[in-house]
């Protein structure tokens, strides 16, 4: 799992040898998705632990979840989010959020209203990422290819 958290952070933060930077870059697209001058961006990485408190199986369970995915769409929506997803290896570590903000403190904020982390179902570990402003424009590409 570490080794794949590295290689997602390396790919996150824009490290690549095998893509050349164009000689001109598109300064309107770069102001829009918030680059600074290396095309990169300020984020805070969300890694969603198992917490202290299950919700048991059921509806209490199932409206947690509806509200814990209806809150992210609605981030999306606004800009927040820029991607998230679960772990597949079903460990500790249950899923990974990626906010389009500068600070731990401003992540915590906007974590806060996640139903999931709300009822302890799980914890959230925070940390800043210095990566491609590119990755703003995941939300809009992945509306144009899921169903």
């Amino acid at each position: 799992m570490r080794t794949f958290l590295f290689g997602l952070l390396l790919t996150l933060g824009g490290v690549s040898a095998a893509v050349a930077a164009p000689a001109v870059p598109d300064t309107a697209l770069a102001r829009r998705l918030g680059a600074d001058e290396r095309g990169m961006r300020r984020y805070v990485m969300v890694i969603l632990k198992t917490g202290p408190t299950r919700v048991p199986d059921g509806p209490a369970r199932d409206s947690m979840f509806a509200g814990h995915f209806a809150n992210m769409s609605r981030l999306a929506a606004e800009g927040k989010l820029v991607t998230a997803g679960p772990f597949a290896d079903g460990g500790e570590w249950r899923g990974m959020q990626l906010f389009a903000v500068e600070t731990i403190e401003a992540a915590r904020a906007i974590a806060a209203t996640d139903p999931v982390l709300l009822r302890g179902e799980m914890v959230a570990e925070y940390h800043t990422l210095y990566g491609s402003a590119a990755l703003m424009a995941v939300t809009d590409l992945h509306r144009k290819i899921a169903p």
